[in-house]
């Protein structure tokens, strides 16, 4: 399962049209996402991922302070909406996935200018 913010879809509309989509005035919180797939990444998520779940910025502040909250770490925008995916009811309610591993990043966020 692949995630990515809303703003920011290429790869969701890549993997939905079958063929690269570039990306264009990605606009999300989640400027470690930004970018677009490539031609080497490109292979991987035509033939491998199954689903990439989008999530809109508003939920990604959302998971970022629900994070913080609970385990008193601070994940950048990037990683939340990974972990926003994940706690997404179309995957944590799927069976085929019952183990679920996000790597937890914190080191793009700006302590000053949190979203919330």
């Amino acid at each position: 399962v692949g995630a990515e913010p809303t703003g920011a879809d290429d790869a969701a509309r890549s993997k939905a049209a079958g063929k690269i989509i570039p990306q264009q005035n990605p606009d999300t919180i989640a400027d470690g996402l930004l970018t677009s797939l490539g031609d080497l990444t490109w292979p991987y998520v035509r033939d491998v991922v199954r689903q990439i779940v989008t999530v809109d910025d508003d939920v990604t502040i959302e998971t970022m302070r629900f994070f913080f909250q609970r385990s008193k770490y601070l994940i950048e925008p990037s990683c939340a909406v990974t972990v926003a995916a994940a706690l997404a009811d179309e995957v944590c309610s799927n069976d085929r996935w019952k183990r679920i591993g996000v790597i937890i990043t914190g080191g793009n966020v700006d302590i000053d200018n949190l979203p919330w």
